[in-house]
């Protein structure tokens, strides 16, 4: 079995419909009985339920998907990335974010020695979070923390936002956490707004210490943080007691101002996409405590176990992830919606967008041969109920289908009831209507005994016909808890590696995120009165618009 051959395999699948396959008789050990596919098509692990029975798949078809996965030796793989091999071939490097939140024994058996130092900065830590939260740390200024800024992009960031506005119930320091990411002055001057100069506390994330975006934000809170009026602190203690680095260039961040000791470090092993169980997760600490973040790791290792030993046929992320194939390569769909009907979860599709797609938006193997099949789908989404007043509109009538995930906590965090109620009635209700959708013959009757004409009925009808049979998975959490949350995010990380495998890349580089720097630092350049043969006519153009409109050039 081959992806190549997937399509093929699915020409039965693309002219059947969802439902039809509920009708189908399930054979048991003694006989045929009436279709038990909820069942079946479900499983449950580290706090998480997963219904997986509105996918246009049948039991033949995902055997087939097993079989490939057992071809492309995905139980090797696994163990190879946990034990701590280089499957990140391209920069020579092991993979061992899970490390980070495995058992103390664990940790010294992959890691050796370096385990004591993965102990030492987990210690580090927690100090500073007791230390902050106690008024032992305190400002410059003598006063205790607010409020805690923290200077990051992409992986650096992602994880945090996520989280923090996931666990915002479990919020309990009393310490307000800011993020900020974008390289946008409207962006900084709207934290800054908010912030006391005596009671922030900063956190720069940066592997290299080099990140454009996050150097330039870093240097804009500096200058304001060192003119802001403040209580008599001198520029050099503000720097050395309010200011902490999480980084790998020490030399970099010290000569930042940023005091040594007040440096965590990264591992070139932990990409930053999955760094969040790192001292990248400290901003979040910060929020949560150490008791929750330690819950969040314990979630995620859970997980991690369940991913390792659990049968492929009973395996959560390798279901998740080989569904996923079989939309993207078999009935060839080329998106992917994150449904959260949880106001808490509205930053997962941002999250899962980088993720997914940075990782796995590749077209070339990891033998450096263009790959013949199509990898990450487009992922985008939206909390429920928002996105059925927006884009599910093309869900339903647009030609194209849209494997979606829905993900829904089963008790809210709110005192709210029955507005929990509605909302878990509305995530039920879409996923069923994706998939039923309504017939001409339906949308006609339902015209008729509304009281339509039978004129009007025919030019309405059609308006209101929905195509269906639109595949999705249910994740179902009991309460989203720090536990619970891990147990996601480590699915879902787990899943794209597993696709990664199976379409034969390296899903732990981002080469094509590099190009955008280097020319951006390029145009820059051309700005500053540098000359570029490179550039097209049409960006010389569109710099030369600035040049002359910018109040900044003038």
């Amino acid at each position: 079995m081959d992806l190549t051959q997937l399509s093929t395999l699915a020409s039965q699948a693309k002219n059947r419909s969802i439902k039809s396959l509920f009708s189908i008789p399930v054979q048991t050990e003694l006989s045929f009985t009436e279709s038990s596919r909820a069942q079946q098509f479900s499983l449950s692990s580290a706090g998480l339920y997963l219904d997986y029975s509105k996918q246009n798949i049948n039991e033949d078809e995902l055997t087939a998907l097993l079989t490939l996965a057992e071809q492309k030796q995905l139980s090797a793989k696994i163990a190879a990335m946990f034990s701590g091999q280089h499957i990140n071939n391209t920069e020579d490097r092991a993979v061992l974010h899970t490390v980070l939140r495995a058992s103390d024994e664990t940790r010294k058996k992959i890691l050796g020695k370096q385990a004591d130092e993965v102990i030492q900065t987990e210690e580090h830590m927690e100090k500073i979070v007791d230390d902050v939260r106690s008024g032992h740390l305190l400002s410059a200024s003598g006063k205790r923390y607010t409020d805690v800024l923290a200077i990051g992009i992409g992986g650096s960031y992602y994880g945090i936002k996520v989280a923090l506005s996931a666990l915002h119930p479990f919020h309990c320091t009393g310490i307000r956490v800011h993020v900020i990411a974008n390289v946008d002055g409207g962006a900084i001057q709207e934290k800054l707004s908010k912030l006391d100069v005596d009671t922030t506390l900063v956190v720069v994330i940066s592997k290299t210490f080099s990140t454009q975006e996050t150097l330039l934000n870093a240097q804009a809170i500096k200058s304001w943080m060192l003119t802001s009026p403040s209580d008599g602190a001198a520029n050099n203690t503000i720097m050395a007691k309010q200011w902490f680095a999480v980084s790998t260039n020490i030399i970099k961040a010290t000569a930042f101002g940023i005091d040594e000791k007040n440096i965590l470090p990264m591992w070139d092993w932990v990409g930053g996409r999955f760094s969040l169980w790192s001292a990248v997760g400290l901003p979040l600490a910060l929020a949560i405590g150490n008791e929750n973040f330690s819950r969040l790791k314990a979630g995620a290792r859970e997980m991690d176990e369940h991913f390792q030993v659990a049968d492929f046929r009973q395996n959560m992320p390798v279901l998740l992830a080989l569904i996923g194939i079989w939309n993207r390569n078999a009935l060839e769909y080329s998106s992917l919606a994150i449904l959260p009907y949880d106001h808490a979860l509205r930053a997962l599709p941002g999250y899962l967008q980088q993720t997914d797609m940075e990782s796995n938006g590749k077209s070339v193997s990891n033998n450096g041969e263009k790959l013949p099949w199509s990898t990450a789908p487009v992922v985008f989404g939206q909390e429920g109920t928002n996105g059925q007043h927006a884009f599910m509109q093309l869900m339903h009538q647009s030609v194209d289908i849209i494997p979606t995930d829905f993900i829904l906590a089963l008790n809210g965090s709110s005192k709210y009831l029955e507005h929990h109620k509605v909302l878990v009635a509305n995530c039920f209700a879409q996923s069923e209507a994706l998939m039923q959708g309504k017939t001409l013959a339906q949308a006609k009757e339902e015209l008729q005994l509304a009281g339509y004409s039978a004129n009007e009925i025919d030019k309405l009808a059609l308006h209101k016909e929905m195509k269906g049979n639109t595949p999705s998975n249910t994740i179902l959490m009991e309460t989203l808890t720090p536990k619970t949350l891990g147990s996601l995010l480590a699915l879902y990380e787990h899943k794209i590696f597993v696709q990664g495998v199976i379409w034969q890349l390296n899903s732990f580089d981002q080469w094509g995120v590099e190009l955008g720097k280097v020319m951006g630092n390029e145009v820059l350049a051309v700005m500053d009165g540098q000359s570029s043969e490179d550039l097209s006519c049409s960006t010389l153009n569109l710099i030369k618009r600035f040049q002359e409109q910018s109040t900044i050039v003038k």
